[in-house]
């Protein structure tokens, strides 16, 4: 959970049938979002889902033809917009990532969720291909376009994996998460961590 760039949500598609209503799809989807950070992707169900937002299966349904179409719309609202910084200096574009990513990052929820993403994404081949083209492909991208621009000031090497960088950076975010850093804060583990990867990929190393 990194970064989003603003305005590059994907539309979701509307299915044939009634207009939706605005009031039972955010209780759909809150459900489905309560529903896998405590059951999971493989446990949860529509009908759980139904019971939980407080509207039938058919209502379901007509909005989404499968569990898996109903994830990724749920997966949506995990999604915060964060601008992409052009400061000038990758150190203080990736600062100011990370500053915001640590903000987004650190509610119970957030914990919950992610907990929830690693046991499914682990045991469900259909949730990790959801997860990875709906919220990190996104996040990927921009994260490239912020190594670029390095790139193109000469502050990076030619020829960094960009995409290698990110699951460096994602994975470490994520080890944070799930075992508390000892003496000091996520946001400063996180840093002293990226730090390090920044200080190999400059152009003078």
């Amino acid at each position: 959970m990194l970064f989003e760039v603003k305005g590059e949500k994907e539309p979701t598609k509307n299915l044939p049938g009634r207009p939706r209503s605005s009031r039972a799809n955010r209780a759909i989807l809150q459900a489905a979002v309560e529903l896998l950070a405590a059951v999971g992707y493989q446990a949860m169900s529509i009908e759980a889902v139904a019971l939980r937002a407080g509207v039938s299966k058919p209502t379901i349904y007509r909005r989404y033809a499968s569990k898996e179409e109903l994830v990724a719309d749920a997966i949506e609202t995990l999604r915060q917009e964060v601008p992409i910084p052009d400061t000038g200096s990758l150190a203080a574009d990736i600062d100011a990532l990370l500053h915001d990513a640590s903000a987004m990052v650190q509610t119970p929820l957030a914990r919950q969720t992610m907990a929830m993403i690693i046991t499914s994404a682990t045991s469900s081949p259909q949730f990790a291909a959801i997860y990875g083209s709906r919220y990190l492909m996104p996040r990927r991208e921009a994260f490239g376009l912020v190594l670029e621009r390095a790139r193109t000031r000469g502050e990076i090497r030619e020829g960094i994996d960009s995409g290698l960088i990110f699951d460096l950076v994602s994975g470490l975010m994520f080890h944070a998460l799930l075992f508390e850093p000892e003496g000091e804060s996520y946001e400063a583990y996180i840093r002293r961590g990226v730090r390090l990867l920044l200080d190999g990929l400059a152009s003078g190393s």
